[in-house]
């Protein structure tokens, strides 16, 4: 009994921890961290990305630097490669491009948005200009192409 008394101690202040900043929001409770993939709900993306709720028929970027948005599911095996990619290109672009994710499971209200059917999806959103969806995973060279290209981020 002592002994799992002790590993209960031992875990309490871990779990407590790991838990203690679920979404990645800063203190103003944005999800804005530089250098990592963040993740969106309707309302940070609403804030961060583009209000639909306020411009339903025009696209209006909030965003101060282009934004790439992976849309997944845990499930998802070939999401689970895409993600190692977006963490790289996060710490690769930090400064230009802002890397976020959505969770197609809890997020439903931006996945029906954006019509997603075939996960992972991953959205690019230019400062300026039209948003462009690429569905399926892809090697790095490819998103970094996007980048590039759509983008307009060397």
């Amino acid at each position: 009994m002592r002994k799992l008394t002790f590993i209960l101690l031992l875990l309490i202040p871990v779990s407590f921890t790991a838990c203690s900043n679920p979404d990645n929001k800063d203190k103003s409770g944005n999800t804005s961290a530089e250098g990592q993939v963040n993740k969106l709900t309707a309302e940070t993306f609403q804030k961060l990305v583009y209000d639909y709720k306020a411009n339903p028929n025009e696209w209006v970027f909030k965003g101060d630097q282009p934004v790439i948005i992976d849309f997944y599911a845990d499930w998802c095996r070939p999401c689970k490669m895409v993600a190692p990619i977006m963490d790289e290109l996060s710490k690769e672009y930090q400064g230009k491009v802002r890397i976020y994710k959505v969770n197609t499971d809890e997020q439903r209200e931006l996945a029906g948005l954006f019509q997603i059917n075939s996960i992972p999806a991953v959205l690019f959103v230019p400062k300026n200009g039209k948003p462009q969806m690429s569905v399926g995973a892809m090697q790095k060279p490819a998103y970094v192409d996007m980048i590039k290209n759509v983008l307009l981020v060397k």
